[in-house]
């Protein structure tokens, strides 16, 4: 099996429920800049940085960080996780991820999503009733700008550019554009028909109930007439590893429940107790927290449910403190 391996992270910002302990935006900075350069050492594939709006995470602007990170690496890929497309504008997205590019010598991508928050959408003033048309409009305008360095383009949502050349252009050909989804048979449709990558993100629930997504992916995407060699599908989780699996299991659990109660709050579903919380890391369930053989295994069982090309782990989640975020990452070399 070849499957990249990577770290994926939204830059939380929180106080432990347990230890009282803050982490303010400053210091989860230079936390992620270690991060990056530890994945690296360790041999991860991929590391990615995702974008909010929201007071609870540090990065409005994956592009950015991404920078920093290009002149601090040299092998590992960066990514965005993802970049919500909807409310941005493909031009800017385009020449932000391309300067990137150049900065790290070929190492960019982005994966490009709707958002699971709607905060972008009221700051930027875009009506919510245009969800998906805004991303539908914007993804097929990144793609353009992708391929061609002039551009005409005739836009509803979007502005209109008649033979006008986009700049700078990547070190790559082509920059890497995946589509994040978070499970709308209508976003696989999607990724597939326009025969991109799919990274599938998965949260919550039974791992094995995603799998007819997976399916759907490939069945579409052969439909569109792709060659199926070219088919890249990812699995995006929530991850925690330790040196025995009680550990992982009590050192994740009250920053990781204190995350998903204030976002049950907001969303009207109930937080995760302990007990639900450990049934979530049995073999089958959506946490993989353990040891690195247990997660090991869970890998191996969802590969067998998906058969995907890469996994990117979320780890540094609510008030994780870092120094054990650290020793994770040296962990997950035993992963590759």
């Amino acid at each position: 099996m070849v499957m990249e391996i990577g770290v994926y992270t939204f830059a939380d910002i929180a106080t432990h429920p347990v230890t009282k302990k803050a982490i303010t935006p400053h210091q989860r900075m230079i936390n992620r800049m270690e991060e990056i350069n530890l994945a690296e050492q360790a041999g991860l594939d991929v590391f990615a940085v995702g974008e909010h709006h929201r007071p609870d995470y540090a990065v409005s602007a994956p592009a950015v960080v991404l920078g920093a990170a290009a002149v601090k690496t040299k092998h590992i890929k960066l990514s965005s996780a993802v970049t919500v497309l909807s409310s941005d504008d493909p031009v800017r997205v385009f020449q932000q991820f391309a300067t990137v590019d150049l900065l790290s010598g070929g190492r960019t991508e982005i994966i490009a999503g709707r958002g699971s928050f709607v905060e972008s959408f009221l700051l930027f003033a875009y009506d919510l009733k245009d969800y998906d048309k805004l991303f539908s409009e914007k993804l097929e305008m990144l793609l353009q700008l992708n391929e061609s360095e002039i551009v005409t383009w005739k836009g509803k949502r979007t502005q209109t550019v008649n033979n006008v050349g986009v700049y700078p252009r990547p070190y790559q050909k082509k920059l890497p554009i995946w589509i994040g989804v978070g499970g709308t048979p209508e976003s696989v449709v999607r990724a597939a028909e326009y025969g991109l990558p799919m990274a599938l993100a998965i949260i919550g629930g039974l791992p094995a109930r995603f799998a007819p997504y997976a399916q759907l992916y490939r069945e579409a995407y052969q439909k569109a007439g792709h060659d199926m060699k070219d088919l890249k599908l990812g699995i995006n989780s929530h991850v925690y590893l330790a040196d025995t699996s009680q550990q992982a299991r009590d050192e994740f659990y009250p920053p990781y429940a204190s995350v998903m109660e204030q976002i049950g709050k907001e969303r009207g579903w109930p937080g995760m107790n302990r007990q639900q919380f450990d049934a979530s890391t049995a073999q089958q369930g959506a946490l993989l927290v353990g040891s690195p053989q247990e997660v090991i295994d869970k890998i191996l069982y969802q590969h067998e449910l998906f058969g995907h090309t890469r996994f990117l782990a979320q780890m540094s989640i609510g008030a994780m403190a870092h120094d054990k975020i650290l020793h994770a990452v040296e962990l997950c070399w035993e992963l590759e």
